[in-house]
């Protein structure tokens, strides 16, 4: 059964799509009006939907009913129920792939990039992905050490996946940041680095794998202590700073697969 199946009900309401996030993808993308994209582990399409309306056509791949069950319709985006390691789209459909925040929910990754490799003409195919590994450790997992353990569990080294992406695609490679402005919309995991008090949202929480996957008991043990310590002012006392800055390096990446 697919991950979301189970903690994705109220994923649209709070995973939506940050324009600033489009707009990197689309300048990645360079992709002339009317092309066609595929959308790999889409959800609820929230960025399938924000692209197609900067004027291209969307093919939304998604395997869990109740992520494809919360999408809007849109006349540029067409659903496909399936997997990134069989995706139903016949070989170089596509002007180009996109897979946002969702490789480390692909049980073979190998198999998913070879895929998304034959339905892609020359076009780019863009990851956005994450590694804890690349910067500092962030507050967070002071309170809820199940973030870190699972985001080092399921996310490769950036390295890996960079040479894993090229010697199945025999495409280069681009590395880019996607530095985290501090009033995201988007609700991954990172997006409260600067608003800690929205990981009191059971909603929000909802949203974020590394803990709707968590024992309950572990994250309301976090969720307790983060209620305490912005009640009695310890969280500013020793996080504050973080208050003043407008963007962080959270350790998110888009990799962006040319052909050579």
């Amino acid at each position: 059964m697919p991950v979301y199946d189970s903690i994705g009900q109220s994923y649209s309401k709070f995973r939506l799509p940050d324009p600033r996030i489009v707009d990197s993808l689309v300048n990645l993308l360079q992709l002339e009006p009317g092309s066609s994209i595929a959308d790999i582990g889409a959800g609820t399409g929230n960025y399938s939907r924000a692209i197609a309306n900067r004027g291209y056509f969307l093919y939304a791949v998604e395997p869990s009913s109740v992520m494809r069950e919360q999408a809007s319709e849109h006349p540029q985006v067409q659903w496909i129920t399936g997997y990134a390691e069989n995706i139903l789209l016949a070989t170089s459909s596509v002007d180009a792939v996109i897979s946002i925040l969702a490789t480390h929910h692909f049980s073979n990754l190998e198999k998913a990039v070879r895929e998304m490799n034959r339905i892609a003409k020359t076009g780019a195919i863009v990851f956005l992905t994450f590694d804890p590994r690349v910067t500092k450790k962030l507050w967070i997992g002071d309170y809820f050490p199940v973030y870190r353990e699972y985001d080092f569990r399921v996310f490769p080294p950036l390295s890996d996946v960079v040479a894993l992406i090229q010697a199945n695609t025999q495409r280069t490679v681009e590395v880019s940041p996607l530095m985290l402005p501090h009033d995201l919309i988007d609700m991954f995991a990172a997006a409260g680095w600067r608003r800690p008090e929205i990981y009191l949202n059971p909603g929000v929480r909802s949203g974020i794998s590394a803990l709707a996957l968590a024992d309950v008991s572990v994250v309301k043990r976090g969720v307790s202590l983060l209620e305490e310590d912005l009640n009695n002012g310890r969280w500013d006392a020793k996080y504050g700073e973080i208050r003043k800055m407008t963007e962080i390096d959270a350790g998110y990446r888009f990799l962006c697969a040319r052909v050579r």
